[in-house]
């Protein structure tokens, strides 16, 4: 089978070490071997070369808390949440291409604002119908109903989207039988858009058991919204699996987060409190409470994620790309902010959303890694990111962008003629 290699280049291979000069074949989706410089060459006589003239080649990122559906992108500002579902369908398609034009190849949902528009995105990235990330998709994040919802059900029946653990064993058998492969529900509130709200819990110990169980039942992974300590050890006892935020950990979430560090993952969502702060809104959007309630998360979090850390704890980029202020396209943001706020080197940051990610899809030893064996999901970058990560926030400096052993971006003006 003909392959792909790349000559000349610097690899970062996800595990956080220095990147090393080599040469890299692909074959099929996989990576086929490296070679040192002055091993005898890896190219067979059909393969496409491309000379990397020193460039960086390192695994695709991964965005560990994507809301594909959220408006907003670099590409087209959305002053509100809602959409018509034509426009809907249409800009969680672009979003999903403008996250992989960005070098992100895998996506991890947070939460959508249709019920299925991201199983059906999956599938149509899946068949080649479209470009776009690797999906782990969810549906929509589920909240309490309001009293109108709670009137509104039929005698004899169900509601998912009711109260009670019969209503959320049917919320989350629904999700994984219109196809989610996470169900996202928020624990706690956000200070952010109701004061106080970060510290209220929104569901019971009750209600969290059912989801826990009902997941386990349909084969279906569990995420959390959790600003309060509460919510986070809610989450915790009842088998959710990514935690987001998690800004008011008390001691005890921090010794359960860290006894569960091997079957769970953070994200603390670093990226819209920051980019709250940096907002500049017109005059009737008054942002005061939000800006105040930004820079308070922003001093927990950066004494909570390196107390994460110390205990092993599994922590990842993903800043809640989406919104007005904070467009998808931007992601790569996280990454700069690991290093500024949280005391990352930048190799500990592309770590972190590259091998830590592969492992929060579900792929590990399969996916974050340049190595033998692993999906060819791979950049190839202008310049060293483990110098720099802001670099990565460019992206004309990402000459490639290959997933699953195929070019979504080909570096055209590399390849070696021969």
């Amino acid at each position: 089978m003909a392959g792909i290699v790349f000559n000349n280049v610097r690899v970062f291979d996800g595990s956080g070490s220095a990147p090393f000069p080599s040469q890299v074949r692909i074959e099929g989706n996989r990576i086929d071997a490296l070679a040192a410089p002055g091993a005898p060459s890896l190219a067979q006589p059909d393969d496409d070369i491309f000379e990397g003239r020193g460039a960086t080649l390192m695994p695709g990122l991964v965005e560990a808390h994507a809301h594909l559906s959220w408006p907003s992108s670099v590409e087209k500002f959305v002053p509100g949440m809602a959409l018509p579902p034509e426009e809907l369908v249409l800009t969680t398609a672009r979003n999903a291409r403008i996250l992989l034009d960005h070098g992100f190849t895998s996506a991890y949902s947070a939460g959508s604002l249709s019920k299925r528009v991201e199983v059906a995105l999956r599938e149509q990235i899946e068949t080649g119908g479209m470009p776009g990330p690797r999906l782990v998709a969810s549906s929509i994040e589920r909240t309490p109903p309001v009293a109108a919802d709670e009137q509104a059900l039929n005698p004899g029946e169900v509601d998912p989207h009711g109260v009670g653990p019969d209503a959320i064993r049917a919320f989350v058998r629904s999700c994984a039988d219109m196809g989610a492969r996470s169900v996202k529900f928020l624990l706690s509130g956000e200070d952010a858009l109701q004061p106080g709200a970060s510290h209220q819990l929104l569901y019971s110990e009750e209600e969290a058991r059912a989801a826990g169980e009902q997941a386990v039942e349909s084969n279906v992974w569990l995420a959390a919204h959790a600003q309060a300590g509460e919510a986070v050890k809610i989450a915790l006892r009842n088998g959710f699996r990514v935690l987001y935020h998690c800004t008011y950990a008390d001691e005890e979430a921090l010794d359960m987060l860290e006894a569960a560090r091997e079957r769970i993952f953070v994200a603390p969502a670093i990226g819209i409190i920051q980019a709250t702060l940096d907002a500049n809104p017109p005059p009737h959007f008054d942002m005061t409470h939000m800006k105040q309630s930004a820079a308070e998360v922003r001093e927990l979090q950066q004494r909570l994620v390196p107390e994460l850390r110390r205990r092993g704890v599994r922590v990842l980029p993903g800043g809640d790309y989406g919104f007005p202020f904070n467009p998808n396209g931007r992601n790569a943001r996280d990454l700069q902010l690991f290093v500024e706020l949280f005391g990352y080197t930048p190799a500990q940051a592309l770590h972190a959303a590259t091998a830590l990610g592969g492992e929060l899809m579900g792929l590990a030893g399969e996916l974050g890694r340049i190595a033998p064996g692993y999906l060819a999901d791979l950049l190839l970058v202008d310049g060293d990111p483990t110098v720099d990560v802001a670099i990565l926030q460019d992206k004309q400096r990402l000459t490639a962008i290959m997933k699953d052993g195929r070019f979504h971006k080909t570096p055209h003006a590399l390849r070696v003629t021969r």
